[in-house]
């Protein structure tokens, strides 16, 4: 993960000086990734401080404490784990732009939901392309999972209402709702979602469980627009960070969390099942130096 960022920091670190020269290096390549200037002026702030009040002159140790610097900016406790409902199902509405990897994030977690001995049912809502509906029931079968789907061009909103009236019956323990990839600039396909949300609430007879914005973490500070406006109509809960293995800029997500205090659940690093994984501020700062 932030590989480019990684490799400056390590040879920035390697002059083995602390001086101001490095402040301002370091603030380069944490621009470079993407951070947001005002959270880069807060890590470096507290990073100062730490030297000077623990006298710090290793740079091993100034390594360490820009690690818990950055994770300072993600600290969020128990409200980043997916939040799971008393009564069954559970349902997970999934939310982003297109080829952001919403499709793959959901087979990702459905599976790992089959492999804890789950009864998962997949919503096709996203009813535009023929492709996602088929893609979806692949990871279906793939995934252990059943699906609900109707033919291109169906309504949506009917779709994943019938997922949920399916696994209320059928006894299922999840829903994971696809939806299509919508531009967030968009006004009509964003007023559809939120459609989607009124009827999806209404099936429940209570609040969705988890709204997930999926966002590619290479799209930078891009990825704070997006999530302004799918926040504004969907009602976000939580945020998927996906294509973490190789982006430079994915320090752009600091700047979502700290602008939105919307929690990040999961993130993908890679191609794998198993590489989405929950997301703990610790371990994603240590990632950033591995």
């Amino acid at each position: 993960m932030f590989k480019k960022l990684m490799q400056s920091v390590d040879r920035l670190l390697g002059r083995g000086v602390i001086d101001e020269e490095l402040y301002d290096e370091l603030e380069e390549a944490l621009l470079a990734s993407d951070t947001n200037i005002n959270d880069v002026g807060e890590i470096l702030t507290e990073l100062r401080k730490a030297v000077r009040d623990e006298k710090i002159t290793e740079p091993e140790a100034m390594k360490s404490r820009l690690k818990q610097a950055i994770s300072d900016r993600f600290k969020q406790g128990e409200w980043c784990k997916l939040s799971e409902s008393p009564t069954t199902p559970t349902v997970y509405l999934f939310v982003g732009v297109n080829g952001v990897g919403k499709t793959t994030s959901i087979a990702k977690l459905a599976l790992r939901l089959s492999k804890q001995g789950k009864k998962v049912l997949l919503a096709a809502g996203d009813t535009f392309r023929a492709a996602a509906i088929e893609q979806l029931e692949i990871w279906a079968g793939r995934t252990g999972a059943e699906i609900v789907r109707a033919q291109p061009g169906a309504d949506s909103a009917a779709v994943i209402f019938d997922a949920i009236q399916a696994a209320k019956a059928r006894g299922f323990d999840y829903v994971l709702a696809d939806t299509a990839g919508r531009q967030h600039s968009k006004g009509t396909l964003m007023l559809e979602l939120e459609k989607i949300s009124k009827v999806l609430e209404k099936g429940l007879g209570r609040k969705t469980d988890e709204v997930l914005l999926v966002l590619d973490a290479n799209t930078g500070q891009n990825a704070i627009r997006q999530a302004e406006e799918f926040i504004r109509v969907a009602g976000v809960t939580g945020l998927i960070l996906t294509k973490l293995d190789g982006t430079a800029r994915g320090g752009a997500l600091i700047g979502v969390h700290q602008r939105f205090k919307v929690p990040i659940k999961l993130i993908g690093v890679g191609e794998k099942a198993e590489d989405l994984m929950d997301f703990i501020p610790e371990d994603f700062a240590a990632r950033l130096f591995d």
